[in-house]
């Protein structure tokens, strides 16, 4: 049986060496094999994967022309797995490694195809960030046909039949926490509380996980463009019944409108709704022009 160690990296020379060395003094009862994605790395995240490899002969490494985001760094390392059992984890032991053996006993025991952990708490993050990460996956699960657990991370270990279900999909705007909830199979959930980085700092920014968010929620949600149909329909309904109360009041009261500040605001609320539910269509148009271009997720620059 052979373990497969899918490690996404950006920026983390610091942390290579420290995460190769805490998986190897667990000393796995299991072949293990390292595949670290440099995802166009700008410090000496390469450099430190050559020596591991020179030192090392289970290390194996891709790197990225460029940077294209964990999202492709994740696929391209679980192309590149060929273990019978597969884990994706960060590098920067914010995924305790302690949990692998756990990991692996559940799925010998044969009762589930996936173990996945999910944090309890997010100690040490800043409050607006931790705040807005609950309020997206509570309107990502409302809005959206699968579901993801609050605190769940992409540290997870899976077999060769989920892998290869993961793999099937071939869509290029990835939200993988989705994905794997789309897919299903038997999921075994492990807990565990914050863990600081080991060394560096986060490469992920506020509004990037906002985007991030989005991409989430228009990856496996069609529930913003009904939410725009409403929207539209609501303020038509508006409209007749303001429509209604300038009759009445002019005709039958016999009281003037003011017709300039009622025009000003009319047109700006049906103006910035009109411009919004453009946005929402675009946003799908959008995501549909990327998927017919075909383009390569990645492209890999040097492999070892």
């Amino acid at each position: 049986m052979r373990l497969s160690l899918v490690v996404p990296c950006y920026n983390e020379a610091l942390c290579v060496r420290r995460f190769w060395e805490a998986v190897r003094a667990l000393a796995l009862p299991c072949e293990t094999e390292f595949v670290f994605v440099d995802d166009g790395s700008r410090d000496g995240t390469l450099a430190a994967l050559r020596t591991l490899a020179r030192e090392d002969a289970t290390v194996r490494y891709i790197s990225f022309s460029r940077n294209f985001g964990k999202e492709a760094a994740l696929l391209a390392g679980l192309r590149k797995a060929t273990g019978e059992r597969v884990v994706t984890l960060d590098v920067d032991l914010q995924h305790p490694v302690a949990l692998l053996p756990e990991m692996l006993a559940t799925l010998d025991g044969g009762a589930y195809d996936c173990v996945a952990a999910r944090r309890t708490d997010r100690a040490g993050e800043p409050w607006l960030r931790s705040q807005c990460a609950k309020a997206f996956y509570e309107i990502l699960n409302r809005l959206s046909e699968v579901q993801v657990r609050g605190g769940e991370t992409d540290y997870r270990m899976m077999t060769r039949q989920v892998v290869d279900a993961v793999l099937a999909l071939p869509e290029v705007n990835r939200f993988t926490k989705g994905i794997y909830a789309w897919v299903g199979f038997r999921t075994k959930w492990l807990e565990f509380g914050n863990v600081e980085r080991a060394a560096g700092e986060t490469k992920w920014s506020f509004w990037g996980l906002v985007r991030y968010s989005l991409q989430g929620i228009t990856a496996f949600s069609v529930a913003p463009l009904q939410l725009a149909s409403v929207a539209g329909i609501l303020s038509c309904v508006a409209a007749l019944l303001y429509l209604t109360y300038v009759i009445f009041v002019t005709l039958i009261m016999g009281n003037p409108v003011s017709g300039y500040p009622t025009q000003v605001c009319l047109t700006l609320f049906f103006g910035g709704l009109q411009l919004f539910s453009i946005g929402i269509l675009g946003n799908y148009l959008a995501k549909t022009y990327l998927e017919t271009k075909h383009r390569p997720l990645y492209l890999i620059q040097e492999e070892h």
